[in-house]
C-alpha cells in the first residue's frame, strides 16, 4: 500500500514558490512563482527583487507613501512572475503559475503574452486594488484560469 499524507501537486507547487519567496530581499513583500508544465515538470522559477546586476544596496527598499515614487522600491524591482517567465527561456503554451500573490495588471499582460493558461494563487491582500481588479479583467478575457489555493507552511529552522 502507498504511503498516505503526501503533498498534492498544487500543494507541491505552493512549497516550491513559497521556497522561491524567501530569496527574496524585499523586507515587506516576498513573492515567489513557479512556472509547471502540462506534465507536471517545473519549467522555471522567479521571486520578487532587483534586476540582474544591479546592487540592491543602492536602491530603495521603502514603500512609504511619504517619499518620491522614485525613491521608493517600486520602479526598480522586478516582480516574481516576470522573473520567473524571463528565467525559464522556452514556450510557455498551457503552463500553469503557481504564485504566492495574486498578480498585478503588468504581470497579467506578460502571463497572457506568454501563453499561461492557469494561475493559482495563495495571497490576494491586494485584490480590492485597481491594479488587481484590471488584472482580474484582462485575465478573464484572455480566458485564463484563476484559482485561490490553500497556503502551505514552510518553515526554515535556524
Amino acid at each position: 500500500m502507498k504511503r498516505q499524507g503526501y503533498l498534492s501537486w498544487e500543494s507541491f507547487f505552493v512549497s516550491v514558490a513559497k521556497v522561491c519567496a524567501m530569496r527574496s530581499k524585499d523586507p515587506s513583500t516576498q513573492v515567489g512563482a513557479v512556472i509547471v508544465n502540462p506534465l507536471k515538470q517545473i519549467i522555471a522559477t522567479g521571486y520578487n527583487g532587483f534586476p540582474r546586476g544591479i546592487d540592491d544596496n543602492e536602491f530603495p527598499w521603502t514603500k512609504s507613501q511619504e517619499v518620491e515614487w522614485k525613491n521608493t522600491k517600486y520602479p526598480f524591482v522586478v516582480h516574481a512572475e516576470l522573473n520567473a517567465i524571463v528565467n525559464a527561456r522556452a514556450d510557455l503554451s498551457d503552463c500553469s503559475l503557481y504564485i504566492t500573490l495574486f498578480p498585478c495588471n503588468e504581470c497579467a499582460k506578460i502571463i497572457i503574452q506568454a501563453g499561461i493558461k492557469e494561475v493559482f494563487y495563495t495571497g490576494d491582500k491586494n485584490i480590492d486594488s485597481k491594479e488587481a481588479q484590471a488584472s482580474i479583467r484582462m485575465l478573464k478575457a484572455a480566458n485564463i484560469t484563476t484559482k485561490k489555493i490553500n497556503d502551505i507552511i514552510v518553515e526554515v529552522t535556524k
